[in-house]
């Protein structure tokens, strides 16, 4: 499953088990009295949003571009995966602060009914998950939502494990620091996704050596120099390069054309820069270094 193949079928079946699992977690929180299901059902509420959030994202980054969008809307997901990862960091803070609170007041619970529905929340989540999985390794926004799933079964896992230790030695303290340490791993997992995200977004440079991007363009013979080079991403599987060559004076424009090509070909083939825009120049911008 790519990012092509992540159906708006598939969200809708992601956003119904959530909504269920918010259910059955809410009326299984209250009457156990375990906070540690109430707030999971939360986090599923904000989560089923999240998922919302992702589809419509998905349709409009599909949308064509046109003459007031001549990018696109291909980062539309990129925003998306933004506003979630945010949120994401946000629930994951306020979870290891009611983690905290549970520790210093400690309440009665109901381990069996608490096993039970952590059980029923842990295989939809899995399911979940699952269906999001092999096309959060190429889109940011499905990772992101992949990681609200992700969350949600760790949540489950720490709710079930925690149900134990009630129901044997009814050590209700199990419960938050499972909280804490899975909460600890989400955060690191989520502030990579927010700080790809705002790479993105301010335009900076993918992880290629620009050093070696000139070094290959000027392989070419009839070109002599680049400068005044761009390179940025529209989303994270679309690189664009914007770039000045200077190529030698008796070039005509059927070469240059050639010459394009070749540029365009071998930055493809060796970086995976798909869209290379060049200006030709002879003389101007000798002086000037490869970023100017």
């Amino acid at each position: 499953m790519d990012h092509e193949k992540v159906t708006g079928k598939r969200f809708f079946y992601v956003t119904v088990l959530n909504v269920l699992i918010t259910i059955t977690e809410f009326v299984g929180g209250f009457f156990s009295g375990s906070l540690g299901l109430i707030s999971d059902a939360f986090h599923n509420l904000e989560d089923s949003l999240s998922i919302v959030i992702s589809y419509a994202a998905n349709v409009i980054g599909k949308r064509k571009n046109n003459t007031k969008k001549t990018f696109g809307y291909k980062r539309a997901e990129i925003l998306a995966a933004f506003v979630n990862s945010i949120v994401l960091v946000v629930i994951t803070l306020m979870m290891v602060v009611e983690s905290f609170r549970r520790l210093s007041q400690p309440q009665h619970i109901n381990g069996k009914l608490m096993m039970i529905v952590s059980l029923i929340g842990l295989a939809a989540n899995f399911i979940s998950m699952l269906m999001l999985l092999s096309g959060s390794k190429h889109n940011l926004n499905i990772k992101a939502t992949f990681l609200h799933m992700l969350t949600d079964t760790l949540s489950s896992v720490g709710v079930f494990i925690a149900s134990i230790f009630v129901i044997l030695f009814n050590w209700n303290w199990v419960d938050p620091i499972i909280t804490i340490v899975i909460a600890i791993w989400l955060l690191k997992e989520a502030y990579t996704v927010v700080s790809e995200t705002i790479n993105i977004l301010m335009e900076a440079s993918p992880k290629i050596d620009l050093d070696a991007v000139q070094a290959a363009i000027l392989t070419i013979p009839e070109i002599v120099k680049v400068h005044h080079v761009h390179l940025w991403m529209i989303d994270e599987n679309h690189i664009m390069l914007d770039a000045h060559i200077n190529v030698k004076r008796n070039c005509n424009m059927a070469e240059l054309d050639g010459l394009y090509d070749q540029v365009d070909k071998l930055l493809k083939d060796k970086f995976n820069i798909k869209h290379v825009t060049l200006q030709a120049e002879c003389s101007r911008g000798l002086d000037n270094s490869l970023i100017d």
